[in-house]
């Protein structure tokens, strides 16, 4: 649990769940009055392995909508122009997730197989939101420790107490209370939504399609609803809790469900006979689940030593490695390679990447700003314990599962 100022926050993923309706906050007149202060020069920024022909530009948005013209702060913008104006249709908007997510990051990966698949109908374009990347950045100056990936999902103690959680949490709320400045308070998917139509009419176009994955499904429906008239094709993919007064407290909640959900899937592959050395785990499929909770168990009791010096594998490292495992397929070899490293006695597990060094301070700050913005958050503990220690039937494979 970690509490913003009179809330309290834990990052969450969206679970793929599809969502529902969606019911925005009310946004007063003057924050959407004001056209934009400067265009998009663009200039070439290929980078090797990147698609061919991507550029790039910054747009000024304003700090404070009702104060449009106050301070301003930068977005990176990216775009790949259509191949083929006269079948060209319009602008396709990438979406980051997260919150925290790089929309540059998103078209350097996906920017070459979308151009494929769009066949000229669109430029693609994508953003830094504020506070990511390439856009303006604030500053938490939280500890090194605070900023471990493990932690910020606000897992229990190994013993099941919430006692660090609660202390962690409330150092990382009072940090960016005190050092996160008007930055990091104007972070919210209310102003991401005014900064995309900010970039809509810098880019002259009447009417925008986007795609939405996780997260930025949700900022792409409220832009749809506030919006409606500014909207043409969209696709919104892999949605969670969109009610505004649950927003990332919904996701959290639908997590285990989500685990729970796709396990199966993982415990299948893991058992086929076909699998290369180290990467089966079990003749069968339903053997895999109580192998891998044993296995968090004893990692609870004893953590093992990785090959990232001063960084062991945790229980809880163990059950986030699977999470973000679950996403995607290709994830799986390295989940059944840290698991079987795991099992031996004298192995050194391999962490992932996001689990082996903690995140940069403005990907904390990013990710903490939204999630603490968006919504409300309980301060009290006894609601936070009982969520903490509530998970569906059967168990999940996570044993238990992060909580807000």
């Amino acid at each position: 649990m970690t509490t913003c100022p009179r809330r309290a926050w834990v990052l969450a993923l969206s679970a793929t769940v599809l969502a529902g309706s969606l019911a925005i906050p009310t946004i007063p007149a003057a924050a959407t009055a004001a056209t934009p202060s400067s265009g998009l020069h663009w200039r070439s920024c290929e980078k090797p392995g990147g698609p061919a022909g991507q550029e790039c530009a910054e747009l000024s948005v304003p700090l404070d909508y009702r104060a449009p013209h106050g301070r301003q702060l930068t977005l990176a913008v990216s775009r790949l122009r259509s191949d083929r104006p006269a079948a060209r249709r319009g602008t396709l908007l990438l979406i980051p997730g997260g919150p925290g997510g790089s929309g540059l990051g998103e078209l350097q990966q996906k920017g070459t197989a979308l151009r494929g698949q769009m066949a000229g109908a669109y430029d693609i374009v994508s953003f830094d939101p504020r506070g990511v990347g390439g856009s303006t950045t604030a500053n938490c100056r939280l500890r090194a420790d605070d900023r471990e990936l493990v932690g910020m999902r606000s897992w229990p103690d190994a013993d099941g107490a919430l006692t660090e959680n609660v202390t962690r949490s409330r150092r990382i709320a009072e940090a960016c209370d005190r050092h996160g400045g008007p930055v990091l308070r104007s972070m919210s998917t209310a102003n991401e939504v005014r900064d995309i139509d900010r970039l809509r009419q810098a880019l002259g176009e009447d009417r925008l399609s986007a795609w939405g994955v996780s997260y930025g499904t949700y900022v792409g429906a409220v832009y749809a609803q506030k919006y409606p008239a500014r909207t043409d094709r969209w696709v919104l993919d892999s949605s969670g809790d969109p009610d505004p007064k649950r927003v990332e407290r919904g996701w959290l909640a639908n997590m285990a469900v989500g685990a729970d959900d796709r396990f199966p899937d993982f415990a299948a592959w893991a058992a086929d006979p076909s699998r290369a050395k180290g990467q089966r785990l079990a003749e069968h499929p339903e053997e895999v689940r109580p192998l891998f909770l044993r296995l968090a168990a004893e990692l609870d009791r004893k953590p093992k030593e990785s090959t990232t010096p001063g960084v062991p594998l945790t229980g809880n490292r163990l059950r986030q490695a699977l999470q973000m495992a679950l996403y995607d397929d290709s994830s799986f070899p390295q989940l059944a390679q840290l698991i079987q490293a795991a099992r031996q006695p004298d192995g050194h597990p391999a962490l992932p990447a996001a689990l082996a060094r903690p995140l940069p301070q403005a990907d904390a700050a990013a990710t903490i700003a939204t999630i603490c913005n968006d919504a409300r958050w309980p301060t009290a503990i006894p609601p936070y314990r009982r969520s903490a220690t509530t998970s569906p039937s059967p168990p999940t494979a996570s044993t238990r599962a992060p909580a807000g």
